[in-house]
């Protein structure tokens, strides 16, 4: 085995990626949804929505995951009369592990059309497209190459992405309401390959998501969750379930606290906490390690802490009511 190829095996190994690579990976998906699906891009109540999220994955492995996102989004174009708009979103992150720093800094713009459907324009749909430009790479400082005349074609490499999702949101009454969604990303399977006789993509990312929540007694609510992802060979099912306490409701003051259990399959229990302070939205939540890298891991998963504000939020909006995303 030549010491490039050598170095490529080790380098994987060290980051642990498949040669096959993958998006980032955010646990929390309803605080910052857009981050999951970029049809959620549309689905807010007011001017804009802004965010940031920060994860640390394997503490207890050297060099663990670190990853960074924020996210901004505005509203282009609301017309009451006819239930639809436009609006505009991006997405910046970036992550590293390693003790090669491998990592993704990478932005995604986001253009999505909503529309309200139905005789009561109680259901609403958004469709998004998005467009995404990043760089892929390692530090070179640390390799130790056998053969100091061999070396890598290259320590980084650019890539353009492409992406679309569907989503869609019904509340028949004051006291339930339903949302699902779809997404597809790297859909053009962009190549960040480092050597110039073997391919590594991004591969194909599919995300399915859906939410419910029912105002089972009077200021508290149950929250149930299913999503999906898909990407190559790596398949990630989530179920779980919150309750959300609503403590004021008010065209000047809204207070509300929720906390959920989740579990992903084989993988992780996740424990969320989200506290709502009139038009922001702070998160903190835990994965707990329970898949076969538990031995290494130490049963440590990984922490996220996020925060969302957003901008002119819709008062308008009975007390016992669940305020609509886009309306």
């Amino acid at each position: 085995m030549t010491p490039r190829r050598l170095i490529s095996i080790l380098l994987l190994l060290t980051v642990f990626v498949p040669a096959r690579g993958q998006d980032i990976h955010f646990s929390q998906i309803d605080v910052n949804p857009v981050l999951f699906n970029p049809a959620y891009s549309g689905f807010f109540d007011g001017q804009g929505r802004f965010g940031g999220i920060y994860r640390n994955q394997w503490a207890s492995v050297s060099k663990a995951f670190q990853t960074i996102a924020a996210t901004a989004e505005c509203s282009l174009m609301r017309r009451r009369y006819y239930g639809d708009g436009l609006s505009l979103g991006t997405i910046l992150y970036s992550d590293r592990a390693g003790t090669l720093h491998y990592g993704t800094t990478a932005g995604n713009l986001i253009l999505s059309y909503f529309k309200s459907v139905g005789r009561n324009r109680n259901s609403s749909i958004s469709a998004a497209a998005e467009v995404g430009f990043g760089q892929a790479g390692f530090n070179n400082a640390d390799i130790i190459l056998e053969d100091p005349t061999d070396d890598f074609a290259q320590y980084s490499k650019s890539f353009f992405t492409i992406g679309a999702g569907l989503a869609w949101f019904y509340q028949p009454n004051d006291d339930l309401y339903f949302k699902a969604g779809i997404a597809a990303r790297n859909i053009n399977r962009p190549d960040i390959s480092y050597m110039m006789t073997d391919s590594t993509f991004i591969e194909r990312k599919f995300s399915l998501y859906a939410r419910s929540e029912y105002r089972a007694w009077g200021d508290i609510s149950l929250m149930p969750l299913v999503a999906a992802v898909l990407q190559n060979n790596y398949r990630e099912a989530i179920v779980g379930c919150d309750v959300k306490w609503y403590l004021s409701e008010s065209s000047t003051r809204t207070v509300s606290f929720s906390w959920g259990i989740h579990y992903r399959w084989r993988d992780a229990a996740l424990v969320e906490m989200t506290a709502e302070y009139n038009a922001f939205l702070f998160a903190l939540s835990y994965d707990a390690n329970l898949s076969k890298l538990t031995p290494a891991s130490h049963s440590l998963g990984a922490f996220e802490i996020s925060i969302v504000y957003r901008l002119a939020r819709n008062t308008r909006v009975r007390r016992t009511a669940m305020p609509c995303p886009i309306m």
